[in-house]
């Protein structure tokens, strides 16, 4: 037998398999082999799948609650109303400064992702921190949070045009729920809220779409080119920076912020750093959840701890209440459900599709296992 060779007959007409090579071209823990997974700067990929995404989702959730809590406090200032634009401006600019103080602790400064990929990603960042910041400023907050729980419709149109995803029954189902009790709650907060403004849920709304794009094109990136989730927040801030600030010195409103934001230096530029140091961490691990995860899981992530802010916020801030805001708001919770449903049941299918394939080979192997020649 030592002179034939692999694949060669034998004169009983049986087949020689050379065992090595079909090792070799099996390796069930390559095929199983999962991208790097961070928890800001320790690294979880040893963890199991289920670990990983608990933990990443408690981070998500703490540094977001005290982030939220503190954008509400930073427009309770009187007068702070018309400067949401400056107060982006401040943040990015503090993301920028993190993201190179981070940048020089990396081997590997190699910017992966194209400029012209991170012009588009700058933009739309803008639009959605820009104004979702605004917002603020003219809707009841809850309100404004309630709109950014339903990201979830944005998102999937979004898969569906940049991504050509294909969703269930169940999503549809999902977002159609997201989209009555955003109607309800929306309805009631315009019948109790004196703050209520039209103007303010077309920005939120406009920032909704522009959130529901950025999460797709984020995952493309980063899955497509193999980016670091600090060079995506570098490049994306710092190029948003630049676009913001000419906006501001275009229309003229620069000046007037800053000499506004001077006279109250704690409740402004104090708070914007407590307010962008979480919301930096908070972004970095919703980019971990979105490399790991994909952005549908990511945005489920979120916008539960959205409904939880809301509650936050009823608790330290007085603000008008009616028992609709707990019907509507029951009803958005019921698309969040069958979201969260419709993708446990996408992964458990995608783990039995994964054994499958993997075992297939094997049984392949024992079925042939009297033919094998030594």
């Amino acid at each position: 037998m030592a002179g034939l060779s692999p694949g060669q007959k034998t004169g009983d007409d049986r087949v020689v398999l050379d065992v090595s090579k079909l090792n070799q071209s099996f390796d069930p823990n390559q095929s199983m082999s999962r991208p790097e997974v961070k928890l800001l700067y320790v690294n979880i990929s040893h963890l199991p799948s289920v670990v990983q995404f608990t933990l990443l989702t408690v981070a998500a959730f703490g540094f977001y609650l005290v982030y939220g809590y503190i954008q509400e406090l930073i427009f309770r200032l009187e007068g702070f109303r018309p400067f949401g634009w400056y107060l982006t401006l401040v943040q990015f600019a503090f993301y920028t400064i993190f993201g190179l103080v981070e940048l020089q602790f990396k081997e590997d400064k190699t910017r992966r992702i194209p400029l012209k990929m991170y012009l588009i990603l700058a933009f739309l960042t803008v639009a959605t921190m820009g104004l979702s910041n605004t917002s603020v400023g003219y809707l009841n907050y809850p309100t404004q949070v309630i709109f950014k729980c339903c990201k979830l419709i944005p998102v999937m149109l979004g898969g569906v045009i940049i991504q050509r995803k294909h969703y269930s029954c169940i999503d549809v189902a999902a977002v159609l729920c997201m989209c009555l009790g955003l109607i309800l709650f929306t309805l009631a907060d315009s019948s109790v809220s004196p703050s209520f403004n039209t103007f303010g849920v077309i920005l939120i709304s406009l920032a909704l779409c522009a959130d529901g794009a950025i999460g797709n094109v984020q995952e493309k990136a980063l899955k497509q080119y193999n980016s670091s989730n600090s060079e995506m927040v570098l490049y994306s801030y710092s190029i948003g920076f630049v676009y913001i600030l000419i906006g501001l010195i275009v229309s003229q409103s620069i000046l007037p912020a800053y000499e506004f934001c001077k006279d109250y230096p704690k409740e402004t530029y104090g708070y914007a750093v407590i307010f962008s140091v979480f919301g930096y961490l908070g972004v970095n691990v919703v980019l971990s959840l979105v490399k790991t995860f994909g952005a549908l899981i990511a945005v489920t992530v979120t916008t539960c701890r959205k409904a939880v802010t809301i509650i936050l916020s009823f608790m330290f801030f007085t603000k008008p209440f009616t028992y609709q805001y707990i019907w509507s708001g029951m009803i958005v919770t019921v698309g969040i459900y069958l979201n969260v449903y419709s993708s446990t049941k996408l992964e458990l299918k995608a783990i039995f599709i994964l054994i499958n394939t993997t075992a297939q080979p094997m049984m392949q192997i024992g079925g042939h296992g009297s033919q094998l020649e030594s």
